[in-house]
């Protein structure tokens, strides 16, 4: 049965369910602001950082934010997710099933990612092999491809058959873009209506909820491709 090269895991709203908090901090803090947004309209740009949601939102606004938010929000997110981020239910199990070489490319920075993951028990899994958007020579975070390439050139994968789990429009794109092929996850609280559409028009192949359904998946879009 054809194997891939790879197999690429997003952080936050993929292993961890640490999107929602995330933008329940992001939305108080915009509020506060000048800008009264919701979590769940955070939620449907997650995969962002927030400096580029601040920027997005100061664009559309025009008002004015200052930048000492950015590392206020840092310390808030880091602390509550430090006591309060959860695995994703059935992420072990799926992650340890997975054959294949795997990685982290997220859009968090590397200690961030890691003491989630070691948190939540997932470390083990990944160590050695996570990727920070924002520690790779260019330092773009997705949508650009370059974490998903950089991670792939690292580990001698073949990005077309390379398979890459994400939750967002923008890491869907990223991965897209960088020549690899995509599965959608809408397992985790954030999930908001349309979701999975928005996940398949952005390029994923196909769109699962539960991590109970990851090898087969994997395993028919695998063979799929050896057939065409």
């Amino acid at each position: 049965m054809p194997q891939p090269d790879l197999v690429i895991f997003d952080c936050d709203g993929v292993l961890v369910d640490s999107e929602i908090i995330a933008a329940r901090i992001d939305a108080e803090l915009l509020t506060s602001a000048g800008y009264e947004i919701s979590a769940e309209e955070i939620s449907e740009v997650a995969g962002l950082t927030f400096k580029d949601i601040m920027m997005r939102v100061e664009e559309k606004s025009r008002i004015p934010f200052q930048a000492s938010l950015i590392d206020k929000e840092e310390q808030l997110v880091d602390r509550r997710l430090r006591s309060d981020v959860r695995a994703i239910d059935g992420a072990h199990e799926a992650v340890a099933a997975v054959a294949v070489p795997r990685c982290v490319c997220s859009n968090s920075r590397s200690e961030r990612i890691e003491f989630m993951l070691e948190k939540v028990q997932l470390l083990p899994f990944f160590a050695g092999r996570i990727f920070s958007s924002l520690e790779t020579p260019t330092g773009k975070s997705k949508p650009a491809p370059d974490v998903f390439r950089f991670a792939a050139e690292k580990l001698k994968a073949d990005p077309a058959n390379t398979f890459v789990i994400e939750d967002s429009v923008h890491g869907v794109t990223g991965a897209k873009t960088a020549g690899m092929r995509v599965i959608g996850f809408t397992g985790a609280a954030h999930s908001y209506p349309g979701h999975a559409d928005a996940l398949t028009e952005a390029g994923a192949e196909t769109v699962i909820r539960r991590w109970a359904e990851l090898k087969s998946v994997i395993a028919a879009l695998s063979e799929w491709s050896a057939d065409a």
